[in-house]
């Protein structure tokens, strides 16, 4: 029986490594699993290693002055087999610098002179501050080579000036600010491309280790601090009134108000010194944000995220008083970190704390949200919930956003559509999405029909559509496929597998394989790896003697679900829904049995969500 068992899981690895290889995968990709690194069942390899970093910062600023000032030490853990001679370092405020490449043109509240490296030093000896490199991606060389499974302890102080035009990060106004890359970090060094040097050019988005954190932010008093981690010293920074009501809110259902409008006018809030230091640490976590200000309200309150061990996350809100939406945000906050723990993704939040802080970006950082104001409060909560969604792709997960931003944008799209569900209705959410993440099939520009899988930093036009709508639907097109349960315990396999770590889209399609016992290879190579979009047409309905079937013809190409709507001629109807499935064996033509028994009057292809490029076909009459 041992060595039935033994030929038996030499050929499951050999089939998924078959299936592995059946996608196309880039030569780079394919070293990694050469060297073990990654496994075709879709787990990280016996040879899976990471490197990661602890960071201890502190950041000075003194609105309205948009001087913002920085030291760090940096203890960066080489874990590679690789000696490494340079390190490479992200200066992401360079992007506000004259000069720098960036998608879109900039105004001069958005231009600065950006980061000034003010001191430098590796294992206690001073280094260079002229770092070489493109704006945002600088090479330090080492003064001695850094061994593998060795560590190097390195300094650095630092200062920028805060850009005026907030976007996803700067000036709110002139005494709130809200902070994002605002330190020097180590890029990541990974086992399929090495060191990470895509330029951040404001479009495309982040790629980060996992770290240990410990941030001060220094700040004049009656300024309130939120920022990603635990407050450590709330009784030192805060009068002990406001410290109680904070401390409350951490095991309370209803919201309570940590600082009033009125709290504020009366300067009772935080210490009374001239300078206030606030202290954060946050473990095992992809990047910290900071946002002060000396006029914004703060509302928190806490939900059970886990279930079982009935654990509890803090959900808090800073915003301007006058701000009416964000008056809900904790409520809404508390709905979402509930929901998505309970349903999808189905995985209890993982970190102690949200704060949604009213800016101008809607966007996500971990534990953190920076949200533009809404004038309709169900668009409003819209906004939020796909910010927090983001909280398990890509910082549960680490993702390479960079190159593969389909793999978080998608998700939190998804998820925004079934929590809007429970929200707003089937109706209605499904109006949103196809609003706002399905207008690509519409468009047959060349740049809307390019693979999926095409690196996002070799993209401008199209972008966009890879990241979000067609990504999602593909998901939602698998769930249809594989069933809710079955959907579930693949996406949680997946994720158990890759949590804190650096999965790439081959993890992801051979663990759904691997974990559904199904090769779903034909699958993803129809949505990731095609120039398809969707567009099905009635080709011809057979009703003779021998046969009633529907041929469905597949125009565009992609595996999508379709429900075949049946009038009969006795005034009776029907539905009769097909699954992804139906493309397997062909995916341009499907054919669909009808009722033998009774004679067809009409028939009509009906999507949903899933938008069809020209809707003219997909309708037959009986003559």
């Amino acid at each position: 029986m041992l060595r039935f068992f033994s030929c038996l899981l030499v050929l499951c690895a050999l089939s998924l490594h078959t299936q592995a290889q059946s996608l196309y995968m880039p030569r780079d990709i394919q070293r990694a699993y050469q060297k073990g690194t990654r496994s075709p069942d879709g787990r990280p390899g016996k040879n899976y290693w990471q490197n990661t970093a602890r960071y201890n910062i502190t950041v000075r600023a003194m609105p309205p002055e948009r001087d913002i000032r920085g030291r760090e030490t940096i203890t960066y853990f080489n874990h590679s087999p690789d000696t490494l001679k340079t390190l490479t370092f992200r200066l992401i405020q360079n992007i506000h610098q004259a000069g720098a490449a960036r998608d879109a043109d900039a105004g001069s509240d958005y231009l600065t002179t950006g980061v000034q490296i003010d001191s430098f030093t590796v294992n206690g000896q001073a280094r260079p501050t002229n770092w070489p490199g493109p704006a945002t991606v600088k090479v330090v060389t080492l003064p001695r080579p850094l061994l593998p499974h060795d560590s190097v302890h390195m300094q650095v102080s630092w200062h920028f000036p805060l850009s005026k035009q907030s976007g996803r990060e700067g000036q709110i106004d002139p005494t709130t600010y809200f902070l994002a890359y605002f330190y020097p970090r180590v890029a990541v060094y990974d086992d399929y491309a090495g060191w990470d040097r895509i330029p951040f050019v404001d479009s495309k988005e982040f790629y980060n280790d996992f770290n240990d954190y410990t941030l001060r932010v220094q700040v004049p008093a009656n300024y309130i601090v939120w920022a990603t981690g635990t407050l450590q010293n709330p009784k030192q920074v805060l009068q002990p009134a406001a410290a109680k009501r904070l401390a409350k809110s951490m095991t309370s259902d209803e919201v309570i108000h940590v600082a009033t409008a009125a709290d504020l006018t009366a300067r009772n809030i935080t210490a009374r010194q001239p300078l206030n230091t606030w202290v954060w640490t946050a473990r095992d976590i992809s990047d910290v944000t900071v946002g002060l200000s000396d006029h914004y309200v703060w509302d928190a309150a806490s939900v059970i995220v886990d279930p079982a061990t009935k654990r509890r996350a803090s959900m808090q809100a800073a915003y301007a008083d006058a701000t009416k939406d964000f008056h809900q945000s904790v409520q809404n906050g508390q709905n979402a970190l509930g929901w998505f723990s309970r349903n999808w993704p189905g995985v209890p939040y993982p970190f102690p704390k949200m704060t949604a802080f009213q800016g101008f970006a809607d966007m996500e950082y971990p534990m953190m949200v920076n949200d533009s104001p809404q004038e309709d409060p169900e668009f409003a909560q819209f906004v939020q919930d796909h910010e927090i969604a983001h909280t398990w792709f890509p910082f549960y997960m680490g993702i390479n956003e960079s190159r593969y931003p389909f793999m978080d944008e998608g998700w939190a799209t998804t998820f925004e559509l079934l929590i809007g569900r429970t929200e707003r209705g089937e109706q209605k959410a499904d109006a949103l999405y196809r609003q706002f993440r399905m207008g690509w099939v519409s468009n047959p520009a060349a740049n809307q029909d390019l693979p999926t899988i095409t690196p996002a930093d070799e993209l401008k036009r199209g972008a966009g559509t890879n990241a979000y709508g067609k990504p999602s639907v593909s998901y939602l097109a698998l769930k249809d496929m594989l069933g809710d349960a079955l959907f579930k315990k693949c996406l949680h396999e997946y994720m158990d597998r890759w949590h804190g770590k650096h999965p790439i889209p081959w993890d992801y399609f051979n663990s759904m394989s691997s974990a559904s016992g199904q090769d779903l290879t034909w699958f993803f190579q129809n949505w990731f790896f095609t120039n398809y979009y969707i567009d099905l047409a009635v080709e011809k309905v057979d009703q003779t003697s021998k046969n009633h079937a529907l041929t469905i013809q597949n125009i565009g190409g992609f595996a999508v679900p379709v429900d075949v709507k049946v009038a009969y001629a006795d005034g009776s109807s029907e539905v009769l829904h097909q699954t992804p499935a139906i493309w397997h064996a062909d995916q341009r033509h499907a054919t669909v049995p009808l009722n033998a028994d009774k004679a067809v009057k009409s028939i009509e292809l009906a999507g949903g969500i899933f938008v069809d490029a020209n809707e003219k076909d997909n309708k037959w009459a009986a003559k």
